[in-house]
């Protein structure tokens, strides 16, 4: 049953074309997009996380979580421009290895873009309520957040989720061209805060670099260099959010690598330059108790934080070193950058979350109604709508690492299914055109290399965060056999 019902590529091209979206999108704006979906809460918030997982040696964590991108990338760029439809990794699993595999690939998809964007809305939260604080008009304890983080109801989380899934019912392109402004106003306050850290950067911050050590892929506990590098790859999720654009693209053999591999490539160079001044600048040391690293959001995490005056303790990692090195108003003005910017990652996220499900439900895999197309708007507004209030509702109530975590174990299960796709297509298809193409010599390396990688760092993350994949996992498996099963496109033999 593992490669049972396999999509032959021309049938899913042929299916996209009965049931298409509009392409409008140029190697710039995808670009862009990819960019507008990484740099996020990864940078903004989880650096103070990484640092209490590794210390320094989170340098290390940055280039690893890089390099397993990077690899994925590769992958996900020939399969994309092979198939330049909707659905991304869904997509490439069912003509690769079967709907069996692509359902469970989907299902974990959600927890990739979905739940990543409450994540990111639950980080964004957090510098919009400091600001409201500044500006005196604070929110009352328990619409700050959600019941994990001493609160009720994270309402701006919420409201935030609403808007940017209004902003995507009205039109592609408007978002697209919303997205790069805030793209700008993101990169300029990364440029602030490097131009400012990293000439007050000290040698002796740096030591010890591995207070943690490296940390185990089985049983490390989620720290050391590994533990953060699983924590750190949130920083990096939604390049492959490219790719699920891929029909509302020009030209998209030459344009999706482009956006692909180009916003990757930007991102990396200034993760690693924020980094290496948040490190440097202001030093960042593991709290400890007892001899033992506290988990970041434990209860005796906050116990330790609450008179400490640490990064690792900051939920505004970057306007905290900014102001610990004297400049409060830049570190303000980076705050109020993070919190007009990240709503473009929060779009994508969800952009990116509802072409998947657009696509399955254009296969029949789930209710062909939440394909529908607005007359008017041209997008998918059923599963926009839906969508977009599943994520208000996870932001409300959930705190951000552990969205963070849990979004990961889906991302690096898909990242590491394209990696095997790639392998197999190479095998049954060899001559099939490849418009964008892994050199022969590499493909191995590459391929495997990024299936190494996600399994490494997948098991490096929390074991109860692995333990809430297999229960997710499961419950994907249990409703493929209840519906999509039965009423998949594929069953009926419809083309």
């Amino acid at each position: 049953m593992i490669f049972w019902r396999v999509k032959p590529l021309d049938q899913i091209l042929a299916t996209a074309e009965r049931k298409s979206l509009t392409r409008q999108l140029g190697a710039f704006q995808l670009t862009m997009l990819g960019i507008g979906a990484i740099i996020g809460t990864g940078i903004f918030v989880l650096t103070a996380e990484a640092a209490q997982k590794a210390g320094p040696g989170m340098m290390i964590s940055f280039v690893i979580a890089a390099v397993v991108c990077g690899l994925a990338a590769l992958a996900y760029a020939e399969l994309a421009a092979m198939v330049p439809v909707a659905g991304s990794a869904y997509t490439y699993s069912y003509a690769v290895m079967g709907e069996a595999v692509a359902w469970i690939v989907g299902w974990a998809l959600i927890l990739e873009y979905a739940v990543s964007a409450g994540a990111v809305a639950v980080g964004w939260s957090g510098y919009f309520n400091g600001l409201l604080q500044t500006w005196g008009f604070p929110l009352p304890d328990f619409l700050r957040s959600g019941p994990f983080g001493g609160g009720s109801f994270n309402l701006v989380a919420a409201l935030i989720s609403l808007v940017v899934t209004a902003l995507l019912v009205i039109g592609t392109s408007e978002s697209a061209r919303v997205n790069a402004v805030l793209v700008l106003i993101k990169v300029s306050a990364l440029v602030a805060f490097i131009f400012v850290a990293v000439p007050a950067v000290k040698t002796a911050n740096f030591h010890p670099f591995l207070p943690v050590g490296w940390g185990s892929p089985i049983g490390g506990g989620g720290f050391g260099v590994l533990g953060a590098a699983a924590s750190i790859f949130f920083a990096y999720v939604g390049f492959d959010a490219v790719s699920t654009a891929a029909e509302e693209t020009m030209n998209p053999n030459r344009n999706i690598p482009i956006g692909l591999i180009g916003s990757l490539l930007v991102c990396t160079v200034f993760y690693l330059l924020v980094g290496y001044g948040a490190i440097g600048s202001v030093g960042a040391q593991p709290m400890t108790a007892d001899g033992h690293t506290l988990l970041p959001g434990s209860p005796a995490m906050a116990a330790a934080c609450a008179h400490a005056h640490n990064l690792v303790c900051s939920k505004e990692a970057l306007a905290f070193v900014l102001k610990d090195l004297g400049f409060p108003s830049i570190g303000n003005l980076v705050a109020l950058a993070a919190s007009i910017a990240l709503p473009s990652v929060i779009l994508m996220m969800i952009y990116g979350q509802t072409r998947i499900f657009f696509t399955m439900s254009r296969d029949g895999l789930l209710p062909q109604g939440l394909s529908k197309v607005h007359p008017r708007f041209r997008t998918p507004h059923v599963i926009t709508i839906i969508t977009g209030v599943s994520v208000a509702l996870f932001s409300a109530l959930f705190p951000v690492g552990l969205l963070a975590d849990i979004s990961n174990t889906g991302t690096l299960f898909a990242f590491a299914m394209v990696s095997v796709g790639v392998l197999i297509l190479r095998y049954k298809q060899p001559d099939r055109p490849r418009p964008f193409r892994i050199p022969n010599a590499l493909v191995w390396p590459v391929c495997l290399g990024g299936l190494i990688g996600c399994a490494v760092l997948f098991f490096s993350l929390q074991a109860l965060t692995q333990i809430w994949f297999l229960i997710w996992a499961a419950v994907g498996l249990v409703v493929y056999l209840l519906y999509g099963m039965r009423h998949s496109e594929m069953a009926r033999g419809t083309k």
